[in-house]
């Protein structure tokens, strides 16, 4: 990486200097336009793709991270954070061959370095553990349903447990409430009443159809909220500012319940509990990371059986492959985790033929409503995630047009203000986790339908105060780095 000064290296060393302060100050998004700019006036500097790279991880734009350490790699072969960021995103991304090829590289490049080897015998470690657990869930699959196996009725509730109580085998407000301050006071409930809350949920959602049709009465509304990741006790300050769940104050939730933060059983659990007691009051939708994959990484499935054990993780992987995918209000307003499709002649008749009994497929239908962004221009571009599909404004336009609709809703993306209008107003995310991982500095948002007129209104929200328990806190070692 020999580089002559000229006007132009120099000034893209000042805009790398922008960049690289932009991004300790987790201003990912303006760090990665620095980082273009450096690039532009200099494209054989190794260090601002791998950068780059970095910066794209942290926005979960795992494809175009990808890319930049690919690029770096070409520029300087034996560019060790060229091997090492490219290696983390095809970690986040699950890609777990590619990314031990990449630590291993490292550990070639510098054999002496004692943190490069530590690196990769962690990154072996961790992902012979996910393989292992794999392989044993692949033979496992056929023999029973954790849930058909499981009685709730023959666990012993001990008269040690001060927590919330049920009498019967039907959820009450006054359980919830109690559970939820118990969660707010960060103890637990008992494993009873966990198991008896997802066995329900599971029987509600096993008979809801695949794309959910909801109406809103006239002079009635409803409440749509995305992603909240774990994020407790900003949960409870949307139910704070719009009251909590109910027939008369229905909500759907967006998917992407869990993962990332560190309160995601107590987020899921009071979800799935007022899906028990409301059941037409509070809606959900699937996620991308409402999956194994995913929660292995991501750290939920570490926080369930750190919280209660593995039957419990395993039973939350069947409840999840029983969500829905998609809802429609009022036959106007299509709302999605993710997005929209690769393709232009797919029907709301399609979506409702998908088996989405399963862990989502790596493409096809059910992999694009889960892991697709909108772009701001025409057409159709690769993901910047790595997986699903980028589509532009006339995709949205056609989508609505062919399937007499007149909105799309989704979430999945963080957004600085909490909700982003696109698509000349026909494309809506909302993103409701606020300071998403504690470093994004972003507002959180929900939106207000009100029939017959169903025009969004927007609220916005600010991270609220929680307990010192960081992102990710489940998530085995080597992988929090990825938070």
């Amino acid at each position: 990486m020999n580089q002559s000064s000229t006007p132009d290296t120099e000034k893209a060393e000042e805009l790398k200097a922008a960049a690289n302060a932009a991004f300790q100050a987790h201003r990912f998004a303006a760090a990665i336009e620095l980082y273009s700019q450096a690039i532009d006036l200099n494209t054989n500097n190794a260090v601002y793709w791998a950068n780059r790279a970095f910066a794209h991880t942290k926005m979960e734009e795992y494809g175009s991270a990808v890319e930049d350490a690919t690029k770096a790699i070409t520029v300087s072969p034996t560019y060790v954070k060229g091997y090492y960021r490219r290696g983390a995103a095809y970690l986040a991304m699950g890609k777990f061959k590619d990314a031990l090829k990449d630590f291993r590289q490292v550990q070639r490049i510098v054999p002496k370095d004692p943190d490069a080897l530590k690196k990769l015998r962690e990154c072996e470690k961790a992902v012979a553990k996910i393989r292992f657990e794999e392989a044993i869930a692949m033979e496992e699959h056929d023999r029973h349903s954790v849930a058909e196996s499981l009685d709730f009725h023959s666990i012993e509730v001990e008269d040690s447990y001060q927590g919330a109580r049920l009498e019967g085998d039907n959820i009450t407000l006054e359980f919830v409430k109690k559970m939820m301050d118990d969660f707010k006071n960060q103890r637990s409930v008992h494993k009873r009443y966990a198991f008896q809350i997802l066995l329900q949920t599971r029987e509600l959602l096993l008979s809801s159809p695949t794309l959910v049709d909801i109406t809103i009465p006239d002079h009635g509304h409803f409440t749509v909220c995305g992603d909240i990741h774990g994020q407790y006790f900003d949960l409870l300050n949307i139910f704070e500012l719009n009251g909590l769940p109910s027939d008369d104050n229905p909500y759907l939730f967006n998917g992407d319940f869990v993962d990332r933060g560190s309160f995601s059983v107590e987020v899921i659990m009071t979800l799935f509990a007022f899906k028990c007691l409301y059941p037409t009051g509070l809606y959900l939708s699937r996620g991308n990371h409402e999956s194994k994959s995913m929660n292995k990484i991501y750290g939920f499935d570490g926080e369930v059986k750190a919280k209660f054990n593995e039957t419990m993780a395993d039973l939350f992987a069947e409840v999840f492959c029983c969500l829905p995918l998609a809802n429609v209000l009022n036959e106007k307003i299509f709302v999605v985790h993710g997005g929209l499709f690769s393709s232009d002649d797919v029907k709301l008749s399609d979506i409702r033929a998908i088996d989405r009994f399963r862990e989502p497929p790596d493409e096809g239908l059910m992999c694009e409503l889960l892991w697709s962004d909108p772009h701001s221009g025409t057409g159709r571009a690769p993901s910047k995630r790595g997986v699903g599909v980028a589509f532009g404004s006339d995709v949205t336009h056609r989508f609505l047009q062919e399937n007499n609709l007149e909105l799309v809703v989704r979430s999945h993306e963080v957004k600085d203000e909490g909700y982003e209008e696109d698509h000349d107003g026909k494309l809506i995310t909302v993103f409701s986790a606020p300071n998403y991982c504690d470093q994004m500095g972003n507002k959180g948002a929900f939106i207000r339908f009100t029939a017959p007129g169903l025009k969004p209104e927007f609220t916005k929200f600010n991270a609220v105060w929680h307990p010192n328990v960081r992102p990710m806190q489940y998530a085995n070692n080597f992988f929090s780095m990825l938070a």
